[in-house]
Order: structure tokens, then C-alpha cells, then sequence
């Protein structure tokens, strides 16, 4: 009878230390799914009023302007909605006495197509593990996309509310308000990440070195959160300012967890 040595037969578990192994392709749906069945406990106060029910909308968080540092409080609101694509993976190495130590490097971004957007960056040693925590990384970076009318204030607002600019290195975008049907005029990448905003009609103007993705992403990030920063005439109105939320539930952040 022939020895069989099981070993031999079975395929490299994580493949070359420079490749990507058996990992496959870039597509979507990898690097999620492993800790979803686990119930969610708080960890901040923050946490614990959104799982309570005490905050009902996403933008009374952005109101009191409350730090989010769970993933978690982000899928409470959006949820479903939430739509992320994996923008780059690039490996990036480090020179060390032994040779080369080869990480990857993962871009993505995170959006509903309604006024929310998210990009984040993760280095690890597996792709499926960079991708992983570059998703909790735009998730905890959501941000609420301002949007504005080109012209006559009809219908729901479809585009850039004035002329914008971002910058990331040298990579320099300029997003400027276009007409209803016009379609975003720009880029792969800032066209991904201003339909995922909501953004439906936008023209753009880049410059500087647009190849390199991750600081593209950034700067056109960038420029659209620049959006609430500028205070145009419909934000002149005094606002009326209540109680935080965590000083309005202060009595139930006291109890014991």
C-alpha cells in the first residue's frame, strides 16, 4: 500500500510571505461576517443611549458634535443602507535586518447614498484583516454630506451646495455645483465616493498627483466634508441649542451597566 502524507497533499495555508496566498481577488464581501452574531455591548456612553433608544437620528449626534468611537453605533442608524467598496490594496513593505516585511494596505469607502460617507485606511498582515479594519475605520470616520442646489431650489438636492476644494499631498480636487442630469464629471474615484455621498450631479477639477489613490481619496474626502464648514445664508438663523444627549440621560448613564 502507497503512504500517504497528508502534508504533502495540502495546499500552503497562507501561501508565499509576498504573495497573497489563497486570498484571491479584491472583490467585495471579504474581510466581514466573522463577529456579526455576537450581540453588541456598549462600551461608551455614547453606546449605551444609541442601543438604549435614547438618541433616535444619526444627525443629533453630529449636532452636539459627539465623538463615535464604535462601529457598531454607526450600523445601528444606517444599517442596512450602508454600501462599502474596497477602493485599493496596495503592499507596502519595510526594510528590516532579516529582509523585507511585506504588510497590505487597504482603502475603503463607506456611504448610503443619502448623506452620509466614510473612508478608511488599514495596514495588516492578511488582506481579508486590513480590509476588516479598514471598514470600522470608515465607519467610525461617517461623516454628513451637505448637499445644495445649481440654480432654481426645486426637489431634493442633487448636487454640491458651492464650490469646494480638498487637499491630500499633492493630490488637489476642486468639486464645483452643476446643473440637474449633468452626472458626476470627474475621476473614478471621486466619482465612487460622491455617489456613495448622495451627490448626483458634480463637476470636478484635480490636479497634482492624482495616481496616488490613497491621497486622492483623501483630498476628495476632504472636500466634501469641508461642505458644513462654510456658512452660506441659510445657516445665518440662530439655532436653537438643547441639552446634550449624555446630559439629558444623565440619570441613566449613573445606573450600573
Amino acid at each position: 500500500p502507497t503512504r500517504h502524507t497528508p502534508m504533502a497533499d495540502a495546499a500552503p495555508a497562507g501561501g508565499d510571505r509576498g504573495g497573497r496566498g489563497d486570498r484571491g481577488g479584491f472583490g467585495r464581501g471579504r474581510g466581514r461576517g466573522r463577529d456579526e452574531d455576537k450581540e453588541w455591548v456598549p462600551v461608551t456612553k455614547l453606546g449605551r443611549l444609541v442601543k438604549d433608544g435614547k438618541i433616535s437620528r444619526i444627525e443629533d449626534v453630529y449636532f452636539h458634535a459627539l465623538p463615535i468611537k464604535e462601529a457598531e453605533i454607526i450600523d445601528h442608524f444606517l444599517g442596512p443602507a450602508l454600501k462599502d467598496e474596497v477602493l485599493k490594496i496596495m503592499p507596502v513593505q519595510k526594510q528590516t535586518t532579516a529582509g523585507q516585511r511585506t504588510r497590505f494596505k487597504a482603502f475603503v469607502a463607506i456611504g448610503d447614498g443619502a448623506g452620509h460617507l466614510g473612508l478608511g485606511v488599514k495596514c495588516s498582515k492578511e488582506v481579508a484583516t486590513a480590509i476588516r479594519g479598514a471598514i470600522i475605520q470608515a465607519k467610525l470616520a461617517v461623516i454628513p454630506v451637505r448637499r445644495g442646489y445649481w440654480g432654481i431650489k426645486m426637489g431634493e438636492p442633487h448636487t454640491v451646495p458651492c464650490k469646494l476644494k480638498g487637499k491630500c499631498g499633492s493630490s488637489r480636487i476642486r468639486l464645483i455645483p452643476a446643473p440637474r442630469g449633468t452626472g458626476i464629471v470627474g475621476a473614478p474615484v471621486p466619482k465612487k465616493l460622491l455617489s456613495m455621498a448622495g451627490v448626483d450631479d458634480c463637476y470636478t477639477s484635480s490636479s497634482g498627483q492624482t495616481a496616488t489613490l490613497g491621497n486622492f481619496a483623501k483630498a476628495c474626502f476632504m472636500a466634501i466634508t469641508n461642505a458644513y464648514k462654510f456658512l452660506s445664508p441659510d445657516l445665518w438663523p440662530e439655532q436653537e441649542f438643547t441639552k446634550s444627549p449624555l446630559q439629558e440621560h444623565t440619570d441613566f448613564l449613573a445606573k450600573a451597566k
